[in-house]
């Protein structure tokens, strides 16, 4: 995630963190799995040289566009594609990476881009596609029978108040299709006690949930983070900036289970399973931005980075 700024496109979150993380030597193998503006990509190849390259991803058609003309002449090959599929994008290359970035979550510039219909500040279509492509926002909030849609709310927004903001969904699509953001927030605040209304705006848990949703996002977290591992170096890092709780239980579970090794009953004498780790974590807690960071960049106070390096 990063932050729109006068002076350019973005300012990418905890930028010398992921590149310390990230240890990038000049005649590396890199990828970044989610290119944005092209701030992480940037900052990487500037230290690569003859030798070196960077494979530099995203979905986003918007993010592509603006990265390849930050990107150029630098030694960066531009993908255009979920990162899931990045363990075939070395391969078609005959590599794998010294290291690997994934910064999770909607960007900056999918949040201030009105059209895109991610923000619940402003008008737009009810889209929140990241690829462009595929179903819609609006496609699930009329479409999906009230069940459905109050479990994605539980599930990926956490919102307790589920049930009744649904009701409003329900009640109010019956009378026409639900269209925009700001329809939808109205039916969000009409859903929530009046008390929760004055503490904060109620609506990020389920437009969260929503976009979630739409994207698919924490089954391509699993499948790319068994992707990435496995398309590291030996010695290679996979560094991962996560924005809210459930992403980043993904990421420490998986971190876990890659850095375990003997899983036999404590009262056998000796290990018969054989397994031993595949992984060490580079930091035993996450890292997080810095209150200078948190000043420039208030979208960087949920981050939290966390590395693995491949044994």
């Amino acid at each position: 995630m990063t932050v729109t700024t006068e002076q350019g496109y973005h300012i990418p979150v905890m930028l010398q963190q992921v590149l310390d993380d990230l240890a990038v030597r000049p005649d590396g193998v890199y990828l970044d799995g989610t290119a944005g503006g092209g701030g992480h990509s940037y900052a990487i190849a500037k230290q690569l040289t003859e030798g070196g390259r960077l494979f530099s991803m995203d979905q986003d058609p918007d993010a592509i566009a603006e990265a390849s003309a930050r990107l150029a002449g630098l030694p960066v090959t531009m993908v255009h594609a979920n990162f899931a599929t990045l363990g075939d994008v070395l391969a078609q290359h005959g590599t794998k990476a010294d290291g690997i970035l994934l910064d999770l979550g909607v960007s900056s510039h999918e949040l201030d881009e009105a059209s895109r219909g991610f923000s619940y500040h402003k008008d737009a279509p009810l889209d929140m596609r990241m690829s462009q492509q595929g179903q819609t926002a609006a496609d699930l909030v009329n479409g999906l029978s009230p069940e459905a849609l109050t479990e994605i709310l539980y599930k990926y927004g956490e919102e307790k108040f589920a049930r009744s903001i649904v009701a409003q969904i329900v009640a109010a699509r019956e009378q026409k299709p639900i269209e925009t953001t700001l329809e939808l927030a109205e039916l969000v605040k009409k859903g929530v006690p009046a008390k929760a209304r004055r503490e904060k705006n109620p609506c990020k848990k389920t437009f969260q949930a929503i976009r979630i949703a739409v994207n698919d996002e924490l089954n391509v977290l699993e499948i790319a983070l068994d992707a990435a591992f496995d398309a590291l170096k030996p010695g290679g890092r996979l560094a991962i900036l996560t924005f809210h709780s459930l992403e980043d239980r993904i990421v420490k579970l998986k971190f876990n289970a890659l850095c375990s090794g003997c899983e036999c009953p404590p009262q056998f004498p000796v290990c018969v399973c054989g397994k031993t780790p595949k992984g060490k974590t580079v930091h035993r807690k996450p890292l997080v931005a810095s209150e200078e960071e948190l000043l420039r960049n208030p979208r960087s106070r949920s981050a939290k980075l966390r590395t693995i390096e491949k044994i």
